[in-house]
């Protein structure tokens, strides 16, 4: 198969669908590699490294994407990107459709088969081709919360694990995913006063045990998150619900029971964020201000720390990439249940029923699949 890997366009996206080690991998197994020139370049993979390992640079995406039959990027494709994709192609990448009816719209049209990293299941239901990127996003939470606190950049002016005779900052961190524990680790890591809430009892008791009391579980409703946010220096919003937007968890008017400075970040913001305040930003431009609260809500987090990302989530996406390229899609997809859960886009039809419900879209299963 020819598999195609795009340079990525999305502002301060640095990332890379293919590492030269994912790249080397389909070589092997017979596959044509077709590289944009430069498409390693933010994680310090030149051309000439790909070329050793067998890949084909091509000069520009318009090359890639007519000479490719399936595509491997990050982050979702834009406009340009949708207008280049055609019936026969298999689009391998991260989608996010649920907040983002424009791009649905776009991918629908087009008629490419499109296979989305973030509904993509393991046998315990888990989101495997997230859990990297939630990881990388959860930890920076923590580090994006701190410098935004900082006095020169609006904040309060708060250290955030405090000083011996001065109390630490107050961090509250809703949802105990993937990204909430990460966030959670730093967090404890760096001497915060920290606070996890999640509707799950049997995971705020892991926390609980794992964490050894140097934090504090509660268990997540309206009420108790209104109360915790008025004495919060850093509220990391961390809930996804697989394939959905994201429930908003904070309304507008509860912002103003918040301290002035004070920090939101909005780690849901791909599936349209969990903070009524939210819109999504850029690393150019990644906070607003709302009511005195600063919001950090930039799409692709992970993307700042592109090698630690790019080679996290290739280590994830290579093993779905190979089924895909051995076999075609539709095999692959029929062998493997879990990688068929990640089929958003089929023919023209949301193929995925949490992504169509939340677009207002008919839900069309392919026949295929049974």
């Amino acid at each position: 198969m020819r598999v195609g890997c795009p340079k990525e366009i999305k502002v301060h996206e640095y990332r890379v669908g293919l590492t030269p080690e994912s790249a080397a991998e389909l070589v092997h197994a017979g596959h044509e590699v077709l590289m944009e020139t430069k498409a390693g370049e933010g994680i310090g993979a030149s051309d000439e490294i790909y070329k050793k390992i067998g890949a084909k640079i091509l000069p520009n995406a318009d090359a890639v994407f007519n000479e490719a039959q399936m595509i491997v990027k990050v982050k979702e494709p834009q406009a340009v990107e949708i207008a280049r994709l055609k019936a026969h192609h298999t689009l391998f990448t991260y989608l996010h459709l649920a907040p983002d009816p424009e791009q649905a719209e776009g991918l629908m049209k087009s008629g490419a088969t499109c296979i989305a990293y973030e509904t993509v299941t393991d046998r315990d239901g888990r989101l495997p081709l997230l859990k990297p990127m939630s990881e990388v996003a959860g930890r920076m939470s923590i580090q994006v919360g701190a410098h935004f606190l900082e006095k020169a950049q609006g904040g309060r002016g708060v250290l955030l694990g405090g000083v011996p005779g001065v109390q630490p900052a107050n961090i509250v961190i809703l949802g105990a995913g993937v990204s909430g524990y990460n966030a959670a680790q730093i967090a404890v890591g760096m001497r915060a006063r920290v606070q996890v809430f999640d509707k799950n009892p049997a995971r705020l008791e892991e926390l609980d045990r794992e964490f050894n009391g140097r934090l504090e579980t509660v268990y997540s409703t309206k009420a108790a998150i209104a109360e915790a946010i008025k004495d919060a220096d850093v509220v990391v919003g961390a809930v996804l619900v697989a394939g959905a937007a994201a429930p908003k968890l904070i309304t507008r008017p509860m912002l103003k029971t918040m301290r002035p400075g004070s920090v939101l970040v909005d780690i849901s913001i791909d599936q349209g964020g969990c903070f009524e305040t939210s819109h999504a930003t850029t690393h150019s431009e990644p906070t607003f201000i709302v009511d005195g609260v600063i919001h950090y809500c930039v799409a692709n987090m992970p993307g700042a720390v592109a090698r630690t990302s790019a080679f996290a989530l290739n280590n994830a996406t290579l093993p779905f990439a190979l089924a895909l390229a051995n076999k075609g899609y539709k095999q692959a997809l029929i062998d493997d249940p879990h990688l068929a859960n990640g089929l958003n886009v089929y023919e023209g039809a949301i193929a995925h029923e949490a992504v169509a419900k939340d677009l207002g879209k008919a839900y069309k299963r392919p026949g295929w699949l049974g």
